[in-house]
Formats: C-alpha cells, sequence, structure tokens
C-alpha cells in the first residue's frame, strides 16, 4: 500500500492513517483490479497487522468478511511486530478456520527477533525474511548467516519461507542457495497503481 504525497508515492508512516474498513475496501478493490487483469484464481493478497491492530476484535471480523468477499482469491495475514504468544493461538485458530494463512513478516529485525517469536513458530505457516532491512540498517554482511538461521527454523517448523528484498540476480541465486521458491522485490516489479 502506498500513499500519494505531491505526485509521488510512498509507504504511510502509520498503516493505522487509514482504518481497518477503509484497508479491507482497498485491497477488494486490488483484487477486483488484478481479475480484470489476469482472471487467475492462484492468486494470492497479504495484509499486514501491527500490535494494536492484532488487539482490536473488528480488525479480524474486517478481515474474516474480506476473505469471503475475494475468494477464490488467497488471504495472508502477516504480523509485523511480535504478538503474545495467547494471541497468536487465538489469530492462528480464527484465521486458519477461515482458510487464511498466518505469517511472522521481518523475522530477525524489530521486534520479531528470535527470542520474541519462537514459540510462535508451530502456530503460523509460513516466515518471511526482509533482506531490505538489513540493508538500511547498514548490515548487509550480516544477511547470508540470519538467512542461514532462519531458513532452518523453517525446516524445523515445516513452514514456508519467504524472502523480500530480492533487487537483483544476486540476491535470487542467494535465495536458489537456501531453496527459497517465494521470492518478493522489486526484481519483480516495482509498486504500481493497478
Amino acid at each position: 500500500m502506498r500513499k500519494e504525497d505531491n505526485g509521488s508515492w510512498h509507504l504511510p508512516e502509520d498503516f493505522t492513517e487509514l482504518s481497518i474498513e477503509r484497508q479491507t475496501k482497498l485491497l477488494e478493490e486490488t483484487v477486483k483490479s488484478l481479475e480484470k487483469n489476469t482472471g487467475k484464481d492462484d492468486r494470492m493478497i497479504s495484509f499486514n497487522l501491527n500490535h494494536d491492530q492484532t488487539n482490536d476484535p473488528t480488525t479480524i471480523d474486517e478481515i474474516i468478511s474480506l476473505k469471503k468477499r475475494i475468494a477464490p482469491v488467497s488471504l495472508t495475514i502477516e504480523l509485523t511486530e511480535a504478538v503474545p504468544l495467547d494471541k497468536v493461538k487465538k489469530l492462528s485458530s480464527l484465521l486458519h478456520q477461515n482458510s487464511i494463512s498466518l505469517v511472522i513478516d521481518d523475522v530477525g529485525t524489530g521486534s520479531n527477533t528470535y527470542e520474541n517469536v519462537k514459540q510462535a513458530l508451530p502456530y503460523v505457516d509460513r516466515i518471511k525474511f526482509a533482506m531490505q532491512n538489513f540493508r538500511m540498517s547498514g548490515h548487509a554482511e550480516l544477511i547470508p548467516k540470519y538467512l542461514d538461521f532462519w531458513v532452518k527454523q523453517a525446516e524445523k517448523y515445516c513452514l514456508d519461507m519467504v524472502i523480500e528484498g530480492v533487487e537483483d540476480y544476486k540476491d535470487q541465486i542467494l535465495a536458489k542457495k537456501y531453496g527459497i521458491d517465494i521470492q518478493q522485490g522489486y526484481l519483480y516489479g516495482k509498486p504500481a497503481m493497478v
């Protein structure tokens, strides 16, 4: 999701600037636009949730309602911040009952450190490793070490592994080295109006 400001698009400073109702409506409109352009049923759309949003019962109700409106498109919820284990268990149960996947985003950075998320790993479907977070913090040299660790966690818990921040063919080769088939990044396309 991007915000327009004086003719240029950028990430909002806070995704909660938009109500959950508005965010789900925008996602629904995006799905309809994609249907016109692709017509495929194997599409997936992701929705990021921060800690506060996971505590709001309206959020989950809106997400479940969205899933019903966009079916058969797959919906994935990505936790951008560490969430207490009891909340992860509850979310996992509710989302899985409604065929919605649960992902821990940005593992290894921010609040999604191993210590903060290790107990949640049995309750999620995949983990997402963000190379761009290491690059932006000036620690790109740590990417292979951390990636190796998180790939082992994905294998241990039978989770899908996603790598984001794939910007060039060297990143693609790194992902292939670790057997990561699910990749996202500017190499595959930049955000655009749909």
